[in-house]
């Protein structure tokens, strides 16, 4: 099998809240997203997607996605897509960096490799752990007040694990957490996640007047060095997100005991392929695993849901649903969220077939 074509399709994502808000006063209100198909010389397309949260938050931004498929795409026709350590290698050879740029390739050639074999793409991962598996959801950035009335909204609609987007002032954040603490129940789970906004200084605050609050931190401070600090200052269990962007990564942070989670995002290491490997490597070392991604609609979802379904139950600390977060459905057959819990179809590769009265015309189509 060969790849003969690759296009790519841009498609805005409204949000149903209006917008989404994190640290560092950053806040989207539309997502802009990129689906990629590959087809093949047998007639098989897979499909993938990749849709950066704007532009301030990782070294990714929309436009680049695609200027980077533009980029790589000539150099992948002829390779076979069911190859994936060749294509990975090959495409880490034509392009440095820029695993996002990656990622939407990597996981339609799953889609193509799960088609042709006829399988799930969470059983050529390992296989699918029970009925389905638990989501979190993400409170965007408002009062204490607010962020607190979310908690109970959500848990109406069946979540149990609440991620608030904090990163602001210290004596804001104390607020929000202990209001969302004061919301929760039996077996709850509530995340403060700072996305790097605090200080070294203000986490290390955050951290000792929260010290009684049953909550985990999350990525407090923008460099390892800054969250390892905090880490060893606090006995809240502990997140990594933004700096665990490969193997390497994780094998240095288990060696300093530096979180008890990481946050596993697809296309922040370049696809299923090494996310795969990670989680793995996670799974060997028993570490636990919030497996997503930046952002995206049905497409990532469904590859979310591939991989957090094929992870051991005990070590997947939980998911996400971002296809219930937009107004716009951009492909049948994803994974929907029901009562705060989730599952992957059986159908062959992702499950998905793309509205391609919704994505229009592909923006690019190597070879034209």
């Amino acid at each position: 099998m060969k790849i003969t074509k690759i296009e790519a399709y841009r498609v805005e994502l409204p949000l149903h809240e209006g917008s989404y808000k994190w640290s560092g006063g950053n806040t989207v209100a539309i997502f802009d997203s990129t689906v990629v198909a590959v087809s093949t010389d047998e007639g098989i397309t897979g499909y993938g997607e990749v849709c950066p949260l704007g532009s301030a938050y990782l070294a990714a931004y929309a436009n680049g996605a695609r200027t980077g498929i533009a980029e790589l795409a000539p150099s992948l026709i002829g390779l076979d897509p069911t190859g994936l350590g060749v294509l990975n290698a090959h495409m880490d050879w034509a392009m440095r960096g820029h695993p996002y740029v990656k990622s939407p390739i990597d996981v339609a050639c799953w889609d193509i490799l799960g088609k042709s074999c006829g399988k799930p793409v969470a059983t050529l991962l390992g296989g699918r752990f029970g009925d389905d598996f638990p989501l979190y959801r993400a409170i965007s950035q408002d009062t204490p007040e607010a962020m607190a009335e979310r908690v109970a909204q959500y848990r109406a609609e069946g979540y149990t694990k609440f991620q608030l987007k904090v990163g602001s002032d210290v004596d804001t954040d104390v607020a929000r957490i202990i209001a969302a603490a004061e919301e929760l129940e039996t077996d709850d789970v509530l995340i403060a996640d700072a996305n790097t906004g605090w200080t070294q200084h203000a986490a290390m605050r955050v951290a000792a007047f929260v010290r009684d609050v049953d909550v985990y931190i999350e990525q407090p401070c923008k460099t390892y060095e800054e969250c390892l600090a905090v880490r060893r200052h606090t006995d809240r269990p502990f997140v990594l997100d933004e700096v665990i962007d490969d193997l390497a990564m994780v094998v240095r942070g288990h060696a300093d005991q530096a979180m008890d989670v990481i946050n596993l995002k697809i296309s922040k290491v370049g696809g299923l392929t090494k996310a795969r490997q990670i989680r793995d490597l996670c799974v060997s070392l028993g570490i636990a695993m919030t497996i997503e991604d930046t952002w995206g609609g049905d497409i990532v979802t469904a590859a979310i849901a591939h991989l957090a379904h094929s992870t051991p139950p005990e070590l997947l600390f939980t998911t996400t649903d971002f296809n219930s977060y937009v107004t716009v459905s951009i492909a049948e057959g994803a994974p929907q969220r029901k009562h705060g819990r989730m599952t992957t179809s059986d159908a062959p590769g992702l499950g998905i077939t793309p509205r391609f009265e919704v994505l229009g015309a592909p923006v690019i189509s190597i070879p034209n």
